[in-house]
This record gives C-alpha cells, sequence and structure tokens, in this order.
C-alpha cells in the first residue's frame, strides 16, 4: 500500500515536548521504511500549527491522496495531523469514503474500523481540548501577570525580557536612544519621519537580533507606533483595559500627552479629494506593493482614472505600467461571467439548497432530544464522581482519569448538538452566495461605487495586477467555470456552498454580501434586474 509520511512542530507553547521535525523523520523511517507492505511515496514536513485549519503543506497532502496517488497516511502521533475539528473531521470522513485506506502512528495503533475510527476522534478531540485548555491557562496566566505590572508580551524596542526574573527591565543599547528620540518629538519640531532618519542613521539605532530575525533598521511605521505606546510612559494596555506598569518609564504621562497633542495638530490625515472604487483590494504583482489610483484630466478636459503601483520600494524599481480603469472593470467583468450561473441552474440550485435544509433539519429535530439526554446524563455523572471522590470511595487516579474519560465525552456530544443548531443558520447567507452568482455581471455593470467594490471582493480573493492584466482567484465558495461549464460542474456549487458555511468562517463575507443586497433593494434598476 502506498503511504505519505507527515511531519509537523509548530513553535508554540504546546508542541515544546514534541520530538522535532527531523528526529520524527529518523522514528518514523526506522518503523516503517523498507518493510513490504508500505511503499513511501513522499514526505511532508510543516512547521505550523494545527490549532487551526489551513495548513497549506497539510491540504496539499490530501488533495494528492484525493487524487490516488497514495492510500494511507504516517504520522508520528494523531495530534500531529489535527489539533482543530475540522482538519480532524476531514481525516475521519475521508476513510468514510475509503479515499485514505489506512493510518499508521509510532505512537498509536490505529485500525480501520467502527471502533478505529471513534478512538480517534477521541484522540482528535483529546488534541482539541488539551490546546483550547492550554490557551485558557496562558490568558489566564498573562492576565495575573499584567495585573501585577509586568507586561506579557514581547518588550518593545528600549526594553528587555528578564528571562531570570520574568519582568521587562531596560536595554543599555538602546533605552537612551529612545529617550533622545522622544525628546526630539517633544520639540515638536521633528516629524517621526525625520527622527527615524536621525536613530538610524546618525546614533545607529538598530532592532534587537533575534535567532531568526532583527538585527536591522527600525521600520518608519515602528517609530509612529512607538510614539503612540503609552508603555513608555509607564502604562500597560492590555485586553482593552489600563494597568500601571512596574517597568521603568522613559518619559512621564505628561509628556506622552504632549506627543499625542503635537501628533494629533501635526499629522491629521488629509481630507480624502477623491474617491476611488478599487484602491486598497489590489497589489502590485512584481514587487507586492500596495495598488493607488489617480485621476487625470487631458487638454479636452475628459478625466480619466488611472490604477497603479505606489512604487515606494526604490531598490529595485518597480516597471510596472498604469492601467485604466475601463480595461481594468472589463477584466473584471471577465472574470464575473466566469462565476455566473444560469437561470436555470440558479433555480435548480436554491431547490436543492431548500431540500438539503429540510433533510438536515428533520434529521436534527430526531436527533437532538437523545443527545440532550445522553449530556443531561454525563453531567449528573460527574457530580456524582466529585461526589465519590468527597466521600473517600474512589482513589484520586480513579478520580482524574474517570473524569477526564466524562469531560471528553461530554464536549464531544456539545460540539455535536452545536452543529445539529446551526443546521439552517446557513440556508439564508448560502441563497444570497447563489443568487449573487447569478446575477454579479449585472449588478457590476450598472451599480455605483460601493456596489462594484462589494461584488469584487465577496467573489475574488488575491488580487494581484501585472502588465496590465488582473490575477485574481474565486474566492469560496464560487468557483470558475470556463466559457461553457458543463451543468454537472455548476451544480456543484450547491455542495460548494453548503460546504463553505459548515467549514468556514464567514461571518465578515456575509455581512458584505448583506449590505450588498441592501443596496440592490434601494437601486430600482439593480432590483428589477434581481
Amino acid at each position: 500500500m502506498k503511504y505519505f509520511v507527515y511531519c509537523r512542530k509548530s513553535t508554540e507553547d504546546e508542541d515544546h515536548q514534541i520530538l522535532s521535525i527531523e528526529s520524527q523523520r529518523t522514528e518514523l523511517q526506522k518503523r516503517f521504511f523498507g518493510r513490504d507492505d508500505i511503499i513511501v511515496v513522499d514526505v511532508f514536513e510543516e512547521a505550523r500549527t494545527a490549532k487551526i485549519p489551513g495548513r497549506p503543506i497539510f491540504n496539499e497532502m490530501l488533495k494528492r491522496i484525493k487524487r490516488g496517488e497514495a492510500d494511507g497516511i504516517i504520522a508520528w502521533h494523531p495530534d500531529r495531523l489535527a489539533r482543530n475539528s475540522v482538519d480532524g473531521g476531514q481525516v475521519i470522513y475521508f476513510l468514510d469514503l475509503g479515499v485514505v485506506k489506512d493510518l499508521k502512528f509510532a505512537s498509536y495503533t490505529f485500525e480501520n474500523n467502527s471502533q478505529g475510527k471513534f478512538m480517534l476522534g477521541i484522540m482528535f478531540s483529546n488534541s482539541k481540548y488539551y490546546s483550547d485548555n492550554l490557551s485558557e491557562n496562558v490568558k489566564r496566566g498573562n492576565r495575573t501577570k499584567v495585573e501585577k505590572g509586568w507586561r506579557p508580551s514581547a518588550a518593545p524596542t528600549g526594553y528587555l525580557n528578564d528571562k531570570d526574573t520574568r519582568t521587562t527591565v531596560k536595554d543599555p543599547e538602546r533605552f537612551p536612544i529612545v529617550r533622545l528620540m522622544w525628546d526630539l518629538m517633544l520639540t515638536g519640531l521633528y516629524p517621526p519621519k525625520k527622527i527615524h532618519h536621525i536613530a538610524m542613521n546618525e546614533w545607529g539605532l538598530r532592532t534587537r537580533k533575534r535567532k531568526r530575525t532583527g538585527g536591522g533598521p527600525l521600520a518608519v511605521s515602528a517609530v509612529y507606533k512607538m510614539f503612540a505606546n503609552p508603555f513608555y510612559a509607564g502604562i500597560i494596555k492590555w485586553e482593552g483595559r489600563t494597568y500601571p506598569g512596574k517597568h521603568e518609564p522613559v518619559i512621564t504621562l505628561e509628556e506622552f500627552d504632549r506627543v499625542q497633542q503635537v501628533l494629533n495638530d501635526n499629522y491629521r490625515p488629509r481630507p480624502k479629494t477623491h474617491c476611488f472604487t478599487y484602491t486598497g483590494l489590489f497589489r502590485c504583482g512584481e514587487c507586492g506593493l500596495s495598488i493607488t489610483a489617480e485621476e487625470k484630466i487631458n487638454r479636452y478636459g475628459y478625466r480619466y482614472t488611472y490604477y497603479r503601483c505606489t512604487k515606494k520600494r526604490l531598490i529595485p524599481k518597480c516597471a510596472q505600467r498604469s492601467i485604466e480603469v475601463d480595461e481594468l472593470e472589463k477584466q473584471v467583468l471577465e472574470f464575473l461571467k466566469e462565476i455566473t450561473i444560469s437561470d436555470k441552474i440558479h433555480s435548480w440550485a436554491l431547490k436543492q439548497l431548500e431540500k438539503a435544509r429540510a433533510e438536515r433539519s428533520d434529521s436534527a429535530e430526531k436527533i437532538q432530544p437523545s443527545l440532550e439526554k445522553a449530556l443531561d446524563a454525563i453531567c449528573k455523572e460527574l457530580e456524582n464522581l466529585t461526589k465519590l471522590r468527597l466521600r473517600d470511595l474512589i482513589t484520586d487516579d480513579e478520580f482524574v482519569s474517570q473524569r477526564q474519560r466524562l469531560e471528553l465525552e461530554r464536549l464531544k456530544l456539545q460540539q455535536t448538538l452545536e452543529k445539529l443548531k446551526q443546521t439552517s443558520s446557513w440556508l439564508e447567507p448560502a441563497r444570497l452566495f447563489i443568487s449573487l452568482s447569478n446575477r454579479a455581471v449585472c449588478w457590476f455593470t450598472e451599480g455605483d461605487r460601493e456596489t462594484k467594490r462589494l461584488v469584487l471582493e465577496i467573489t475574488g480573493s488575491n488580487l494581484l495586477l501585472k502588465d496590465k492584466k488582473m490575477l485574481i482567484e474565486a474566492a469560496k465558495p464560487f468557483r470558475r467555470g470556463g466559457i461553457k461549464p458543463s451543468f454537472s460542474q455548476r451544480c456543484a456549487l450547491v455542495d460548494d456552498v453548503r460546504t463553505f458555511f459548515i467549514d468556514h468562517d464567514y461571518e465578515d463575507k456575509v455581512r458584505k454580501l448583506k449590505r450588498l443586497f441592501e443596496l440592490v433593494e434601494k437601486n430600482d434598476d439593480l432590483k428589477s434586474a434581481a
């Protein structure tokens, strides 16, 4: 059988006791490589946390398995594959479909049957519980530390984190320079950019050298942030609250207030004289900087709007030319046509969506009472277990092991109930997405600036401009189908939309989508087109 080997380690606290990627690979080679029943197709290595979905190398491995390049996965432990419910559920779902036929672990034995998948699900849930619990403990520790007057996170420029005392102390090399920078700012004669130039070029200020980063000049934006940070005046801001710090301040609170007044008086943002539709959406495909816009007037008085790279990076200089807004919008329309579905498929998709919602609702109504009853029983068992321990009828070890088992069962039931309660919550947003897939071209053509921007924001992602060409990807759950997409390709939209709302964090997109439909309702031309 063909296998992929997956090794992962993050730099987070949760993985401090885990073998390095190299050690994992070595151990797996000793245990599994060279066996007659195992053919290793490829080895995937990833230095990224698994607490949240979206690991690119892990997702690429699953895609290749789905294409039939391998039948199973070899890993050190189940928590190397997933510490979140989405990735863990995807692995188990692939086992159900037969896409993944086997899993092998160096520290855990898995059998591809109902009991094996059940235990694997518990292992994934346990890994998630461990990460969540660790996160809560870290937050609690941070709150305690900040209440005592010490900053929990990395010290800003001018200070150091003392590992022995776990406090914030002066950086003997940079603290005096930072004080001089504040002195220049207090005069009111030097803008932050000029102070940045003096500190970098005349005083030799550089960031603190760390293992992988640092040792270079401070960014201009970092200087602006420095002058707005009350930490330098002895104040710690944490989670929306203000605490007095015990570290030595650079300036007094009075001096800090004076600097804020200087910044407010001299560096207020200028009022915008032009409002351009697509600024902030695109980036340059050559240098990666933002795309800005400008308006030109020819000798006959006609106005033209162009989009171009900001070209703030002088070395190497960006060679990209500007593109006129009319040409840009033509390319946007071509993209929207590729994701547009016909009226026939639109009607069919809405019916299928309603049918799926009804089926899931019926299933939820039947299952929910039994799940709630099981959850109540688990809670009562936990109460009884505590009473038994208080009466010394069970030992500490028995109490801990049984409580852990019951808490895992309770967590699993709670997550299942939460999913059941959300069965119908995605119906209305999903209906709006399908309707947009049918009317995006019309609304973009006839809409105002805000409408056009919202249509592009919702349907596209990774927007780039290079060689006067727009490079764009269809944002989930939209799909590019080509000039003449097949009916089956467009029918897949229903499944794309449904899985998108089940597996993704979609609140921001839904907010924009509802705003778009509000604009449509207010515009008679767009409303008639709908």
